[in-house]
């Protein structure tokens, strides 16, 4: 009874998208960052490119700049992957472009560069790199206007619930969906406010932790109808728990085919 009644209230609050819009996304294995190695960073062109060269889809990172402009480019801060410090969110995107990442030759592309890049012969999942203490609509509005005339297989995620919600409300053609992770969110009080991202988000699809699985939650929206990813897999034991349990992995290293 309580499984069914939870159905129902999925149904309602987060109802699962036309199949043909999200039907391409199981066909698929994505590059987590691009297929990044020794010399090629993750988030980088030459990842996209190798990513392209072996036929993956791609998985990248996107923020927002000072002047309101998508950047590709995943921590918060350019001290890790870069050789300047400071946070992204205080430099102009040309600022940024600029920059090289560390190990390489190649600089941080602005979003608008990485669709050029890509030119529609791959998929991409786009992760919107969101926090609550950061207005969501300025970064969901500057992704929209990057994506606009971009026909090709393509979707937003994010860990935060009003990225999706937002895209459903105003650009929901859009295929969108919600990232979880288990990790920090155990017992009644984790399952609740899993529930209430869910219904908040209102997604077409789940990216969901791989040490999660198996797991009854996603379990229970595949077979309402909502594609469900995972990622990172690193290993061949994950990669095999990937493709048990979910429709198609987001992956790096040893866990790639």
């Amino acid at each position: 009874m309580r499984s069914l009644l939870l159905r129902l209230l999925d149904n309602w609050r987060a109802p699962a998208p036309d199949p043909a819009k999200t039907a391409w996304m199981g066909d698929w294995e994505y590059a987590h960052r691009g297929l990044h190695s020794d010399g090629v960073p993750e988030n980088s062109p030459g990842a996209f490119a190798d990513a392209i060269a072996q036929d993956m889809g791609i998985e990248c990172d996107v923020q927002r700049t000072r002047d309101g402009r998508a950047i590709v480019f995943h921590d918060w801060e350019l001290d890790r992957l870069t050789y300047e410090n400071g946070a992204v969110d205080r430099r102009d995107a040309a600022d940024l472009e600029k920059i090289t990442l560390a190990g390489s030759t190649d600089t941080i592309p602005q979003f608008s560069r990485f669709l050029d890049q890509i030119g529609g012969r791959v998929p991409i999942l786009i992760e919107l790199k969101s926090a609550s203490d950061r207005r969501a609509r300025p970064l969901c509005i500057a992704v929209r206007r990057a994506l606009e005339g971009y026909r090709s297989e393509h979707a937003v995620m994010s860990f935060d619930p009003r990225i999706s919600r937002w895209f459903a409300q105003h650009s929901p053609k859009t295929v969108r969906g919600l990232v979880m992770s288990n990790s920090d969110s155990s017992g009644f009080a984790g399952k609740f406010r899993r529930r209430m991202a869910l219904w908040h988000a209102k997604p077409d699809f789940l990216a969901c932790d791989i040490r999660d699985f198996p797991s009854s939650f996603a379990a229970s929206q595949r077979r309402r109808g909502l594609p469900v990813l995972t990622w990172t897999v690193r290993s061949p034991e994950l990669r095999a728990i990937a493709l048990e349990h979910t429709d198609a992995p987001i992956a790096e290293g040893e866990g790639l085919a």
